[in-house]
């Protein structure tokens, strides 16, 4: 886990899909799906959140829990979409890195999200290990149409 993968919204872009495709570069094993560096490598801040934020969009805060408006709507919206859907918060994770630090979040992301089999990182999106899980992979890219066969 690295802090420069942890976005401004709170969203740890190490768990993200596209990011362990890239990190993973699971095209060269004939699985298409998008690809991304995360956040703030791509200097987007925030992909969720930077368009409809001043402080964001002016680099005038490292994480939104600095803002005197946390959690804005736009914040709880997403929030809520990635706790129902992929069993994480954001609004929880910039809760933590506030009173514990991004170190001991590091740490803690870390274990949350190691696969059991081989150690790697599970994503949040489907539960699957892109560096053991490439079967399982496969099969949900094609029931969902996003494959290249």
């Amino acid at each position: 886990m690295d802090a420069e993968l942890i976005a401004p919204c709170g969203m740890n872009c190490h768990i993200c899909n596209a990011y362990l495709a890239f990190k993973n570069n699971i095209k060269s094993v004939g699985i298409r799906t998008p690809y991304c560096i995360g956040c703030r490598p791509r200097d987007k801040n925030c992909a969720f959140l930077k368009k409809r934020c001043d402080l964001l969009q002016n680099g005038q805060v490292k994480y939104c829990y600095e803002c005197k408006e946390f959690p804005c709507k736009r914040l709880q919206h997403i929030d809520n979409r990635y706790r129902n859907q992929y069993r994480m918060s954001m609004i929880e994770n910039l809760e933590y890195i506030k009173e514990n630090g991004i170190r001991y979040f590091l740490t803690k992301e870390a274990e949350r999200w190691k696969c059991p089999d081989c150690g790697d990182t599970i994503c949040c999106h489907n539960g699957i290990c892109y560096n053991c899980g490439l079967d399982i992979l496969r099969k949900k890219v094609k029931i969902h149409g996003w494959g290249d066969d």
